[in-house]
C-alpha cells in the first residue's frame, strides 16, 4: 500500500471498529431496559430497537471492521500470519461476527417476533424470561471480547511466529546481498572519472609548459 491508501484503511478499521463496540453497549443497554422495565411500551421498544440496530448496525459494521482489518493486515509488512497476536485478534473477530450472527436469528429476530403483536401481558411471560437474559448476556460477552481485540491491536504481546521468523530472515538476506549498479549510474561515474581524470592530465599538462617557460 502508499502511505495515503495505509492511512485510509488504518483510519476505516478504527472508525468500523469504535462503531461495532458502541453499537453493541447501545444493544446492551436497550436489552438491560427489556429486562428490567415494567412499562409494556418501554419493553416492546426496547426489543423492537435492538433488533434494527443489530440488522443495520451491529452486523455491518462487524463486517466492514473485519474486512478493512483483513485488507490492512494483507497490505502491509505486518501480515496475518506472522505475529501471533494478530492471528489471535483475526480469529476473535471472525469468532465474534458468525456468533453475532447466530445470535441475531436466534434470539434477537425471535424477540422481536414475539412482542411485535404479544399483548401486555405476554409480555412479561416467565417463557420469555430466559430469552430476555440471553440478551443481556450475549451483548456482555460480546463487548468484553471486542475489548480483548482492541487491546491486542494497541499493545501487540507476543513475538513472531514461525512464518514471520522466515519471512524476517528472509528480507534481511535480500537487504544485505549486493544489488546491481544501474546502467545509467555507471554511465555518470564513468563521465565524472573522465572528466576528473582529464582535469588532472591538464592541470599536470599547465604545470608542465610553466616549468619550460620558465
Amino acid at each position: 500500500m502508499t502511505p495515503r491508501v495505509r492511512k485510509l484503511t488504518i483510519t476505516a478499521h478504527v472508525a468500523f471498529s469504535v462503531g461495532w463496540l458502541g453499537a453493541t453497549a447501545a444493544f446492551l443497554v436497550l436489552s438491560i431496559a427489556g429486562i428490567t422495565s415494567h412499562d409494556p411500551q418501554v419493553v416492546r421498544g426496547a426489543y423492537l430497537s435492538m433488533d434494527l440496530i443489530s440488522r443495520f448496525v451491529v452486523i455491518p459494521l462487524s463486517f466492514a471492521a473485519l474486512a478493512t482489518g483483513l485488507l490492512q493486515a494483507l497490505g502491509t509488512p505486518w501480515g496475518l500470519f506472522r505475529y501471533y497476536w494478530i492471528i489471535t485478534k483475526f480469529g476473535l473477530a471472525v469468532f465474534a461476527t458468525i456468533a453475532l450472527l447466530v445470535h441475531q436469528f436466534a434470539a434477537v429476530a425471535e424477540a422481536a417476533k414475539r412482542v411485535s403483536g404479544a399483548a401486555t401481558e405476554a409480555l412479561f411471560n416467565p417463557e420469555l424470561a430466559s430469552l430476555k437474559t440471553e440478551l443481556v448476556r450475549a451483548p456482555s460477552v460480546a463487548i468484553l471480547l471486542l475489548l480483548v481485540v482492541t487491546t491486542l491491536g494497541v499493545y501487540k504481546p507476543w513475538g513472531l511466529t514461525r512464518y514471520g521468523r522466515r519471512k524476517q530472515q528472509e528480507a534481511r538476506k535480500v537487504q544485505v546481498e549486493p544489488r546491481e549498479t544501474p546502467f545509467g549510474v555507471k554511465i555518470l561515474l564513468a563521465i565524472i572519472c573522465a572528466l576528473a581524470l582529464a582535469f588532472v592530465v591538464l592541470h599536470l599538462a599547465g604545470h608542465g609548459f610553466e616549468s619550460h617557460g620558465h
